[in-house]
C-alpha cells in the first residue's frame, strides 16, 4: 500500500510512502537492504535479544535490546522497522 505526501516544509512534489505494516517480503526487498532495517525479538543462547535484520532477511547483528537495535540502525544511516 502506498500514498503520495507532500513535504510541508518545501512544499515539493508528493512522494510515494509506504505503510510498513502492510510491507510483504517482496516490498521490502524491493525498498532497498540498504536504507531499511527490522528489528525482532530472538532468544540468543538462552537469553531475550534483539535481532537486526536488513530488508531482505540477511542477518546483520544482535542487541541486547530494542533501544541498542534501532540506534544502531540509525547509526548506519538507515531506517528502522518492528517486526513481531
Amino acid at each position: 500500500m502506498t500514498k503520495s505526501v507532500r513535504d510541508e516544509e518545501t512544499g515539493s512534489a508528493p512522494a510515494p510512502v509506504s505503510d510498513l505494516r502492510r510491507m510483504t517480503h517482496q516490498d521490502l526487498k524491493d525498498f532497498g537492504m540498504s536504507k531499511l532495517a527490522y528489528v525482532k525479538p530472538v532468544t540468543y543462547e538462552g537469553e531475550a535479544a534483539f535481532a537486526i535484520h536488513a530488508a531482505d532477511g540477511t542477518p546483520m547483528a544482535l542487541a541486547e535490546d530494542q533501544s541498542s537495535a534501532f540506534e544502531a540502525i540509525i547509526d548506519h544511516e538507515m531506517v528502522p522497522a518492528w517486526v513481531h
